[in-house]
């Protein structure tokens, strides 16, 4: 193993919050569900727009959830996670400059040349900030969060890197073998 990474947000079983797709098969279907109402802060699956990471026999790519469902499409891999950070090249709205938001996150951006990169920050940061990461830093028109706190781990041997997850273990994972 090269690489591994949380690939999404998982329920406390570690089974996928929303799609999750491995070898063409759908293993758990998209979700367009709401939290409940008065339940306190938004959970970050919920915010708009979440989106689907997907690869395809025509390459890598990153929707919003609705945009993904609409096109019908039959990825070989795919999961979906959120907010959205980068959507056609513009930091998604609902991030606030300066805001005090932070922890340690991951995503996954589509960048020039369908280039994909995954990102997990080494310190506390916030949404608008890591979003900027993708758009200004990597040049990734589109991206999305997968994780973030202790759910934000990634294993590198190469780098010394083996994170722990501080919730006892990670749902869908994301791994590359050589």
């Amino acid at each position: 193993m090269v690489f591994a990474l949380n690939a999404g947000m998982y329920q406390p079983d570690f089974s996928p919050m929303g799609l999750h797709i491995e070898d063409g098969r759908e293993l758990r279907p998209a979700s367009k569900a709401a939290p409940a109402r008065g339940s306190g802060p938004v959970p970050n699956f919920y915010k708009k727009p979440n989106g689907i990471f997907y690869l395809s026999d025509k390459g890598a790519g990153i929707l919003p959830t609705d945009g993904f469902m609409k096109q019908g499409m039959k990825p070989r891999l795919a999961t979906q996670s959120g907010p959205m950070l980068v959507i056609g090249n513009k930091v998604n709205p609902i991030f606030i400059v300066g805001s005090t938001d932070r922890t340690r996150r991951s995503g996954v951006g589509i960048c020039k040349g369908g280039v994909i990169r995954f990102a997990v920050s080494e310190d506390a940061v916030n949404f608008h900030d890591f979003a900027r990461l993708f758009r200004d830093h990597l040049h990734c028109p589109n991206a999305l969060f997968l994780d973030g706190g202790g759910g934000a781990g990634i294993y590198v041997p190469a780098l010394q890197r083996n994170d722990i997850s501080w919730h006892g273990g990670y749902g869908p994972m994301f791994g590359f073998v050589e």
